[in-house]
């Protein structure tokens, strides 16, 4: 069975094919600039990547044109379109609607329930989906919901302290999100330990979250309501005290959606450092002797900790430790910073084996760390892939 991920922005569709046999990854491609009087159009397979540049005015012809290129006589590793059994998606949330889910006009319209909420994702995702559900009716379309992961949060995680009736009538509950790099990365560690353990897995990128896992399952999320919450993020907001923003909003003469666009593209790394929204140029400003810089820095890895020693009180100890996503994965800095002065709760890196650990599965704890301290790259991919194959399967 061959299924295709896609990741769906406004003005992109990038998409990875996999056989899912032997899961093996077949092709990844992408397709940018959609609407633009031209579109580049990539796919890498078996390690070769071919280009094109052609007209794709909407995500049905990026799906096509993505058909077209997997199907090439001469370049391509299907002979048919109809090899793809099913298209899933990395869907991040809908009113009162989680888990895997096939792609409805109902699911849509619970999606689009929740513009507001996530600005930045669901718009797109309603829209282009909607759009291959009319124009591709053959091809079944699967949604895996980044809050399905977190659906076994004890209620304790999961409230906040406003009227009950809230929770019950608009969904005003922590739902947690980086549901499939989570899930990935408790199951990763399985494979790799051969148990369950009690993790704190710290997904870093142009979206961050941390998230507290025991017995496979997510116990607590960094995130709340929305995927603008928790630890700030690239150019987004992260926790905030909701009574400031009246006073903001004063002060700018902006109006409620102006504070929420604000909120969502001016803040987070961007907004603090003044330099950039990219983690690697902040830290090359800091290191260059930009004091604001060095500050946003030094507040991201604030963030860390802060929620790595809410989990560990949560968890009663960690066995383990992971790092990834884009910053996990490629900043030892921020992996040092975040774990230092911890050896007295058993967490000591090994600084050496920290620096040389980039991109790659490994271990960065010393001998002597009670607790495991791994960097372990995600792949939310297969994940998705994995959760459409056994929704395809409920069909038979």
């Amino acid at each position: 069975m061959k299924i295709l991920v896609a990741n769906l922005g406004s003005t992109s569709f990038k998409y990875s094919l996999y056989d899912m046999e032997h899961e093996t990854l077949l092709a990844r491609g992408k397709v940018q600039r959609i609407g633009d009087a031209e579109s580049p159009c990539e796919v890498t397979i078996g390690g070769k990547t071919n280009s094109v540049t052609v007209p794709v005015p909407d995500h049905a012809v990026a799906v096509r044109q993505c058909l077209a290129q997997l199907t090439d006589p001469e370049n391509g590793c299907l002979k048919s379109a109809d090899e793809v059994a099913g298209i899933g998606f990395k869907a991040v949330m809908a009113n009162n609607i989680t888990g895997v889910q096939w792609v409805t006009k109902e699911l849509l319209d619970a999606m689009e329930e929740l513009n507001q909420v996530m600005p930045a994702h669901n718009p797109p995702y309603v829209r282009a989906m909607r759009l291959l559900n009319e124009q591709f009716p053959d091809i079944p379309l699967v949604a895996a919901f980044e809050t399905g992961f977190h659906q076994t949060i004890p209620e304790h995680n999961r409230y906040y302290g406003v009227p009950y009736e809230w929770s019950q009538k608009y969904s005003v509950k922590r739902f947690g999100f980086h549901g499939a790099s989570h899930r990935y990365i408790a199951t990763r560690s399985r494979e790799i330990f051969g148990k369950d353990l009690r993790i704190i897995s710290c997904h870093l990128g142009g979206s961050s979250s941390i998230c507290a896992i025991a017995d496979g399952k997510s116990r607590g999320s960094s995130m709340g309501s929305s995927a603008q919450t928790g630890l700030f993020h690239n150019n987004r907001i992260g926790d905030f005290d909701p009574f400031m923003m009246s006073h903001v909003m004063k002060k700018l003469g902006k109006s409620f959606d102006e504070m929420l666009e604000i909120f969502s593209t001016q803040c987070g790394m961007l907004g603090l450092s003044g330099v950039s929204a990219d983690c690697r140029d902040v830290y090359e400003a800091a290191q260059a002797g930009n004091r604001q810089a060095a500050l946003a820095f030094d507040v991201f890895v604030g963030d860390i900790r802060r929620y790595m020693g809410a989990f560990l009180v949560e968890l009663g100890g960690a066995d383990l430790i992971v790092f990834t996503g884009g910053i996990g994965e490629y900043q030892p800095t921020i992996r040092s910073k975040a774990c230092r002065g911890l050896a007295e709760l058993g967490i000591v890196l090994d600084e050496d084996k920290n620096a040389a650990a980039l991109g790659r599965e490994t271990e960065i704890n010393a001998p002597e760390s009670r607790t495991k301290i791994w960097v372990i790259p995600t792949n939310e991919e297969i994940i998705v892939a994995r959760q459409t194959m056994a929704k395809l399967a409920e069909r038979n």
